[in-house]
């Protein structure tokens, strides 16, 4: 029973409309079509039969941020880190961190909230969503929180259902403060307290990293870039060193970040320039190679062939 993954928003509501048995377009907010970004909000009970009968956390894919108030007993697992939570958590996942988060009873409960960045948009909220200490990369943002404050968070994910159905004409702007609302709330908690184990810590990080190396692929446009491209970025976003990162690889997998990286690259070099009809300069730019004769370099390093004459 994991939470782990990335989806678009499309695939998001294509897998909520399995569990719930809904239509898509009745699971979309009103007015939602008018914003620029996207917002909407669910009732974790609502989902619990579904959760039960097919193993798996529900909604649990992500190419979006997401703020969780979850009560029952869960784990939440971030590389080498781990973080027991015994009764009630808020939770703020971001596209950019891999976890997993994994149900320990079946009594789960509470509302979550899912958003796109561009719903936040600085001109609309004041706020950069990577700049604030709650969204940024080598945290983990996992509150265990108490009854009370489960009341309190519970009250606003009230006003935000209550407002999402509303016919009011700046019902997103409220919905806006909301959100807002929930992560001042957050960051003014204490972290949950995080506890090492040692015996399945290189499992998780290679599994995360896997993840994270994944969540860049596939390039469908020229104009797509790959934000990761170097050992040291990708150790930053799981909060390890990039050393580590390397070893546990090299011990578990036989092969080094780089070599992890470099293959990924190269297997969608492969693909964008048999499947496409992108010039050279527009695969090399969106795989992160600034310069077109440092990605003809890479590739005929790995394959002993010119990009060209491996599309010919």
């Amino acid at each position: 029973m994991k939470d782990i993954g990335n989806t678009s928003l499309d695939e998001f509501y294509e897998e909520a409309a399995n569990f719930t048995g809904k239509d898509i377009d009745t699971l979309l907010p009103p007015g939602i079509g008018k914003e620029i970004g996207h917002f909407n909000v669910f009732d974790i009970s609502e989902t619990i039969k579904e959760f039960k009968q097919k193993n798996t956390m529900p909604y649990n894919r992500r190419a979006y941020y997401k703020i969780s108030l979850i009560k029952g007993k869960n784990r939440a697992e971030y590389a080498d880190k781990v973080i027991e939570i015994k009764n009630n958590a808020l939770l703020f996942a971001t596209p950019k961190v891999p976890y997993h988060w994994i149900p320990q009873d079946e009594n789960q409960s509470g509302a979550f909230c899912v958003f796109t960045d561009a719903f936040l948009i600085k001109n609309r909220s004041g706020v950069v969503l990577d700049e604030l200490p709650i969204f940024k990369s080598g945290g983990y943002p996992v509150f265990e929180i108490a009854d009370e404050e489960v009341e309190e968070l519970s009250y606003i994910f009230k006003k935000i259902k209550k407002e999402i159905v509303s016919d009011y004409e700046y019902k997103y702007d409220l919905l806006r403060n909301y959100v807002l609302e929930l992560i001042h709330y957050g960051q003014k908690l204490q972290p949950a307290s995080a506890l090492r184990n040692s015996q399945t810590a290189s499992a998780r990080i290679v599994s995360l990293f896997v993840e994270l190396l994944e969540r860049q692929f596939p390039i469908e446009s020229p104009n797509q870039k790959l934000m990761l491209r170097s050992a040291k970025e990708y150790a930053e976003r799981l909060a390890v060193h990039s050393n580590h990162l390397n070893k546990v690889l090299k011990e578990n997998t036989g092969k080094t970040t780089t070599e992890f990286i470099s293959g990924r690259v190269l297997q969608e070099a492969k693909i964008l320039l048999k499947q496409t009809d992108w010039n050279v300069s527009e695969i090399a730019y969106s795989l992160g190679f600034e310069e077109l004769a440092h990605f003809s370099n890479f590739f005929k390093k790995k394959t002993s062939v010119a990009p060209l004459s491996f599309r010919s």
